[in-house]
Order: structure tokens, then sequence, then C-alpha cells
């Protein structure tokens, strides 16, 4: 099981001096990896929650923390692929791959916020079908000399996109319905849950994704399945309390019910906490909630 830890990318405590103290905390002591996430816009009155209320944008945060860190690896958990164009991200993604040092790990997804789409210029319906072509764009513009591609939804007359990663980035795929966790295991290197995941019975969709991946001829047990742990330290021996939500020893113990039901990486996310990833929370309490739980889960 590899554990990380996501920066502060939302709220009050998501300053530029928190992400380095988190990301060069988690690189100290021994995270896999450091999360991030999207957020494009929040609509105004929407009931979402103050976790989305203001979100710093994932991709310059991490070539941010690309250069503060040497060895923890960086993740977003997702960029939303109708929100760019494959040939824009392709760019981005290969430059912070590079300045990384080999360190990214790409979570895409499809996005699910209408006026977000509306703001985007970009029709909601069909997304499915949009991303699949994005993947396959993006995985032709690392890879080859020349792309020329002439497809539903997106389209390159013969063109070289250079310079190529020297080792492309695994791409994740989000999505919960069965649709998408059978695009993950036919297309992508893993599988990313969302934040309302219902993690007791995560193991069923994971069966889901290994079983389409068994059937397009790929071998399910090279695939990732990473959840991001929505992660709330509270007092212990709560009624119904929530996996991951709790002490520090019951997340722990939860992190290790999460192994047995086929994760293979967790990712603790106190953004996802309105007590820490809220505009209105106190940035200094949460900083020092933070520091705690780096300290108390760490691998």
């Amino acid at each position: 099981m590899r554990i990380g830890f996501a920066v502060p990318v939302s709220g009050s405590w998501a300053t530029p001096a928190n992400m380095v103290r988190v990301a060069q905390g988690a690189e100290a002591l021994g995270y896999h990896e450091v999360w991030t996430f999207q957020r494009l816009l929040y609509p105004q009155g929407h009931p979402m929650g103050p976790v989305y209320r203001s979100v710093h944008d994932p991709v310059v945060t991490l070539a941010y923390l690309a250069g503060v860190t040497t060895q923890v690896r960086l993740g977003v958990a997702v960029l939303n692929m109708p929100f760019s164009s494959p040939a824009m991200l392709a760019k981005q993604l290969a430059s912070l791959q590079a300045v990384s040092g080999g360190r990214l790990d790409v979570g895409l997804g499809l996005g699910w916020l209408p006026e977000e789409f509306a703001a985007s210029g970009v029709p909601f319906e069909r997304r499915g079908r949009r991303g699949e072509e994005f993947v396959h764009v993006l995985r032709r513009l690392w890879s080859e000399e020349v792309v020329e591609h002439r497809g539903e939804f997106y389209e390159l007359p013969p063109v070289h996109q250079d310079p190529k990663p020297i080792t492309p980035p695994p791409i994740l795929l989000g999505g919960s319905a069965e649709v998408a966790l059978r695009r993950a295991g036919r297309l992508a290197d893993g599988w990313i849950s969302s934040s309302r995941e219902d993690l007791d019975r995560i193991d069923e969709k994971i069966y889901i994704v290994k079983e389409a991946a068994r059937a397009a001829g790929r071998d399910p047990e090279t695939l990732r399945f990473v959840t991001r742990g929505v992660t709330r330290i509270r007092p212990s021996g709560a009624a119904g309390r929530a996996p991951l939500t709790g002490s520090f020893e019951e997340i722990r113990q939860d992190v290790a019910a999460l192994e047995a039901r086929g994760v293979t990486d967790v990712f603790h996310d106190l953004n996802f906490d309105p007590e820490i990833g809220s505009p209105d929370a106190d940035p200094e309490e949460s900083m020092r909630r933070a520091g705690a739980a780096l300290e108390a889960l760490a691998p």
C-alpha cells in the first residue's frame, strides 16, 4: 500500500508557504506522493460545499512544488479533460514531467458541473466519448514523431510536439459509473475514486475495472487503484463513523481495510474536511492539525 498526502489547495490554509511545508514534510516522512485536485468554477449559490469555493490550479501548484522537492511523486486527481485541448494539456504535462524529473502521475476525469462546461464552451453531452478520444490523442502526442488526427471531437493536421517526455506519466482515470470503470480498465494505468466514494464497497468497483482490463487483453494486476482519502480527524469511538473519520488509530485501521479490498494507493486529503478546507477556517489551526496528521499517518 502506497500512502500519499494532499497539499493545501482549497480554502484559507492553501497558501504557497503551507503548500511547501506540507509537500516537504510529506517527502521527509516517506510519503509516496502529494496530490492536488481541480475545481474550475463555483456557481453562485451552489450547495456543493465550502471545500470547492476557493481552489488553486492543480498543474501550477504541482509545478511550484516540483521545484522545492526532489523525491516525492506529484499527482493530480483529477484534471477534467473537456476543459482543455489534448494538445495544450499534453504540452503542459510533458513540461511538468520534465521539470519534476519524471515524478508526475496524471488523473483525468470528465467533469460533472454543467456551469464549468458552459464556461469552457464545450457541450455536456457525449463527454465519455470525448474523453476516450482525448486520451488517445494525448498519448500519441507524447510518443509519435508526427501526429495527424481527425476524430469526432479533435483534429490535428500533421504536427510535431516536442520535447516529448522521456517517460510518459501514468494516466489514471476517474469516474464511478460502470461505463467509466470499464473505460479505466480498457485504457488507463489505473483508477482514482472520487471524494464521494463508498469506501466500504470500493472492492466492487475495483472488480469491474479489473474485469474490463482482462477482457481487453490487459493484465489487471498491473493497474493502480487510488483512493482519495477524505480524512477527518475526530474523537475515537463515534457511532456509525465513516471510513477515514476518527482517531489516528482508527484511520490507520481503515487504511489496512482498504488494502484488503484491493486498493493500492491511499492519499489523505484534509482539504475535504470543512473544518480545514474552507475559506472561513483558521489557517493556523488547519496547519497545526495537518502537521499532526502528517506525523501520525506517515507510512
